[in-house]
């Protein structure tokens, strides 16, 4: 699974439903939803 950094729980946490997407200069990213509180995530990087 992946993980990113929640803003609102102040920790890493896993990504529930999360979705490739590519930024404008073609690096890979992962948006998604925060597990903990349900905020949208977003992590750069593979899957």
């Amino acid at each position: 699974m992946a993980t990113a950094y929640c803003m609102k729980c102040r920790k890493k946490v896993e990504i529930k439903d999360p979705k490739q997407v590519t930024l404008k200069n073609n690096r890979p990213a992962v948006q998604g939803v925060c597990s903990v509180c349900g905020t949208k995530v977003f992590s750069i990087g593979k899957l």
